[in-house]
């Protein structure tokens, strides 16, 4: 039979694993007549294996700290490149602009495949399932990328099916998937080289192709280009950056949604090509309901914002964009600061951040829903810590929103829509 762990208690009250095993004894005619019993000591190994788990803790712990610290500088910059756009029409600031949102957009990209990757080891990462047309996911991908890739004086050909394929997929997700591909094709292409993107169905598969000229995959690498931190190129010299995480998120996501992802390369310098399987709906596509269109007149502008953020290069450059967007901005910089500033200027909107001195944003956000000039405000949580668990906490403290640093700015100025049509109770 199999082994039974188990906890024993000795003479002098210390408690001890045990692994028994249990064997039957049989007689030359194959009749049982007894048993043997063997008991192990496995607290040596118990205790081991509880010091892993804690290790694995702690490194998720070092991994939602580290993203949140990276994030904070990522917040300024990404407000000062909001103002740049928008301060003047020149060739310099544009092409500054275009730099700066590049390296934004590289390494809000790393810190999130990063921590993706934990949440997936961990079985805490839920697809958004619902009915996505492959086109429109594809083309969500292409033109996030776009721009770094024709930076890098690359070409790029996208061929699509001939008719809409539907999946039962996280467009958001899948979007990632196809992203990083990308990204790898041109990270690992040289100037003037071409990348096809090829979909195309077969039988009840969809089947995404990203095919580069690039550096190529030695034959032995094949198999275990896709395990965590892999990198083709291990040269000290190396100038073609990355974790060697995103191709594991890919497999990964890939694979949640029921699918596979294939390498294939004919060695160094010969290319590469993934290719990736996954299932189309059997069933007709349900038709989705049109959304009614009203007029709003100017939703994103004429509010009274408090800005709230220890960070005073972040607090300062967002509250200036939103002035520029035609919104009457204040700025507080701790907790306790933040609810008198919302009792006296009264703001329609509190963008707060959560790790504040003296009164964390969670307990401000509270404090002002307490009284009863707060209970209408739009309290939205701008912060560094993004996991779902953080965003549960956010509802139960009472926020309308969380926002993540860097800010999307269109996911503000949506909020901020909303906040113009939220009714009065």
């Amino acid at each position: 039979m199999d082994d039974l762990e188990t906890v024993r208690v000795r003479k002098d009250g210390s408690r001890v694993e045990v692994s028994l095993s249990i064997s039957p004894i049989k007689d030359a005619t194959g009749v049982v007549v007894g048993a043997s019993k063997i008991a192990r000591d496995i607290t040596e190994r118990k205790r081991a294996e509880e010091a892993l788990r804690e290790a694995d803790r702690r490194k998720d712990r070092f991994l939602a700290l580290l993203a949140h610290e990276l994030r904070g500088p990522l917040a300024p910059l990404s407000n000062t490149l909001e103002i740049l756009k928008r301060a003047a029409d020149t060739e310099l600031v544009r092409q500054s602009g275009a730099t700066m949102e590049r390296q934004l957009h590289q390494m809000t990209r790393l810190i999130d495949d990063l921590l993706d990757t934990g949440r997936i080891s961990q079985g805490k990462l839920d697809l958004r399932r619902k009915q996505v047309e492959l086109a429109s996911v594809i083309h969500q991908a292409v033109e996030a990328y776009r721009p770094a890739i024709e930076s890098a004086r690359q070409e790029i050909v996208v061929t699509l099916p001939h008719r809409p394929a539907y999946l039962d997929a996280d467009s958001m997700r899948l979007a990632q998937v196809f992203g990083n591909l990308l990204s790898n094709a041109s990270k690992y292409s040289d100037p003037g080289s071409r990348i096809a993107l090829t979909a195309e169905q077969q039988g009840g598969d969809v089947v995404v192709s990203v095919k580069d000229t690039g550096i190529g995959i030695p034959s032995g690498m094949l198999e275990t280009i896709f395990d965590m931190f892999t990198q083709v190129d291990q040269s000290l010299e190396r100038t073609r950056g990355g974790l060697g995480i995103g191709l594991t998120l890919v497999r990964q996501l890939v694979e949640l949604h029921g699918g596979s992802v294939q390498a294939f390369s004919e060695g160094l310098g010969r290319g590469s090509e993934f290719v990736v399987r996954l299932p189309v709906l059997s069933a007709a596509p349900k038709s989705q309901p049109r959304e009614a269109v009203t007029s709003t007149g100017s939703p994103t502008s004429g509010h009274r914002i408090l800005v709230v953020d220890d960070n005073r290069d972040a607090a300062g450059s967002l509250a200036m964009l939103l002035q520029m967007t035609g919104n009457e901005t204040h700025i507080a910089y701790d907790g306790v600061e933040a609810v008198h500033a919302a009792e006296t200027f009264k703001p329609d909107v509190v963008l707060l951040d959560i790790g504040l001195p003296k009164l964390n944003g969670y307990d401000t956000c509270r404090r002002i829903r307490e009284q009863p000039w707060g209970k209408d405000m739009m309290l939205i949580a701008l912060t560094g810590w993004g996991q779902e668990a953080d965003r549960q906490r956010s509802r139960d403290a009472g926020f309308d929103g969380h926002l993540v640093k860097p800010v999307d700015y269109a996911a503000l100025m949506k909020l901020l829509a909303e906040s113009r049509q939220k009714p009065a109770e």
